[in-house]
């Protein structure tokens, strides 16, 4: 028997509310064993899907006033039954709630171990637990879709299709190879050859759809550059939302790097502020330029700021000659001033090109379009499924080279028994991306990276 698990499922800290989640055989149990409703009314007599009110007691001695909440097996969170004590939420007061649920029957719950036995007991499957996770540390509505749509299954959904198919395909041939006195239709090579095109198209569409959903979920890492003065600085504070740094008309202010995430729309943007790029005698200054050149070659996107108030110096042609075959984005910024620079030979370099005034925020929502449209997430549906993990995405792969290798083997003519065994590798793969056929190292890798409580 599994023992009954505890944990606060509510983050750390003061708050209206804490929660402590208990389940397993014995929660109810252990429930009544701290719970006195109002109404006498024990956790054990309480239908699934009720609440009672009453008060957190422990040795004789009153802890809270509390609301239980019953969930009864198999229809809970984890398929288990599940009881939920909502009391005040001081650290101390849930903490101590928590200890009176330990002392009375309860265990510690490991990283993850409410969702890893949903898994297990067959609640949801592996890429519906991994979404759970991503739904919690969602930074912005695409993410929070994307997470939300693996949870409803619709990722699982595409990855069966696939599967499906794939799973005829090798019946067929399997059936055809093994009884060939019964009058089983004979293997068509076209059509056999269509099939596994129909899936391999799938699985690319899916696969090219990972790294920007990646950044959705993670950031990119941002380096904000340009010489001195053009509004790096300000266009940092402006995505900020507050002065994160220093803004003078003295050329060479910032000397180090700054960095801060903000949300670009709905994108993470891990940026980095970096010193003026010129050339100087300033040994400190000369420090913040290298740095800021390094940073460059490094970089997930660059936004290259340049003064439409002034013509091009020799440091700005010189940047727009680092910019080339990188993921950048020209902001021509200080548009609120006269123009006099020359914008057609930023155009030549970059492909990206925007006009921007930091100072008073025009522009904006065309930066925004821009850093999309290089990152690709302006052409994602996050709302259709999409992989999530480095393990979906090996396993997803892993699928693609085995269909590969499928097509390959049948236009060289290779037997159909052979064409299968590599067809079945690919249904493997799948299966493991859905859990259905996992390994307990694999699960507990998923697991880990979970909060305690979740």
């Amino acid at each position: 028997m599994e023992h009954t698990i505890a944990a606060i499922s509510t983050p750390n800290g003061q708050g209206g509310m804490g929660v402590i989640r208990i389940s397993g055989e014995g929660a109810l149990e252990t429930a009544d064993r701290i719970f006195r409703s109002v109404s006498g009314k024990k956790a054990q007599e309480m239908k699934g899907y009720s609440a009672a009110y009453g008060k957190i007691e422990d040795n004789g001695e009153m802890i809270d006033e509390a609301v239980l909440l019953v969930f009864r097996a198999p229809h809970s969170y984890t398929g288990e039954d599940i009881a939920e004590i909502s009391c005040h939420g001081g650290m101390y007061v849930t903490k101590r709630v928590l200890r009176a649920v330990l002392s009375n029957g309860a265990v510690p719950a490991q990283a993850g171990e409410f969702t890893r036995r949903a898994f297990l007991n067959g609640k949801m499957g592996l890429t519906e637990a991994e979404s759970v996770m991503d739904l919690i540390c969602a930074g912005g509505e695409q993410a929070a879709r994307a997470a939300m749509s693996a949870l409803e299954g619709r990722l699982r959904k595409r990855i069966d299709g696939v599967r499906d198919e794939l799973i005829d395909l090798a019946a067929h041939l399997s059936a055809w190879a093994d009884y060939p006195e019964d009058e089983i239709p004979e293997i068509d090579e076209g059509e056999l050859s269509e099939g596994l095109e129909r899936a391999a198209a799938a699985l690319r569409e899916l696969l090219s759809s990972y790294d920007a959903g990646k950044v959705m979920r993670e950031g990119v890492d941002t380096v904000i550059a340009g010489r001195p003065n053009v509004g790096k600085s300000t266009l940092m504070n402006l995505l900020s939302g507050c002065e994160r740094s220093i803004v003078t008309n003295i050329p060479g202010t910032t000397r180090d790097i700054i960095e801060e995430t903000v949300m670009l729309g709905d994108i993470p943007l891990r940026l980095s502020d970096t010193a003026g790029i010129r050339s100087t005698d300033d040994p400190v200054e000369s420090i913040g330029v290298q740095r800021a050149r390094d940073r460059l070659m490094n970089a997930g996107l660059i936004l290259a700021v340049f003064d439409a108030s002034a013509e091009l110096s020799e440091d700005d042609k010189e940047l727009l000659e680092m910019l080339k075959n990188a993921p950048a984005v020209a902001v021509i910024n200080k548009t609120d001033l006269e123009n006099r620079i020359d914008s057609e030979y930023i155009r030549s370099k970059v492909l990206h090109t925007v006009f921007i005034s930091a100072k008073t925020g025009n522009g904006e929502e065309e930066l925004r379009r821009e850093v999309a449209d290089i990152i690709g997430t302006s052409r994602l549906d996050a709302s259709q499924g999409i992989l999530a993990t480095e393990r979906q995405y090996y396993d997803a792969k892993a699928a693609l080279t085995s269909i590969e290798e499928a097509l390959s083997a049948l236009r060289a003519g290779v037997t159909f028994d052979a064409v299968t065994v590599v067809i079945e590798d690919g249904i493997n793969s799948l299966s493991e991306l859905t859990g259905e056929r996992v390994t307990e190292a694999v699960v507990d890798k998923v697991f880990s990276r979970f909060c305690v409580g979740k």
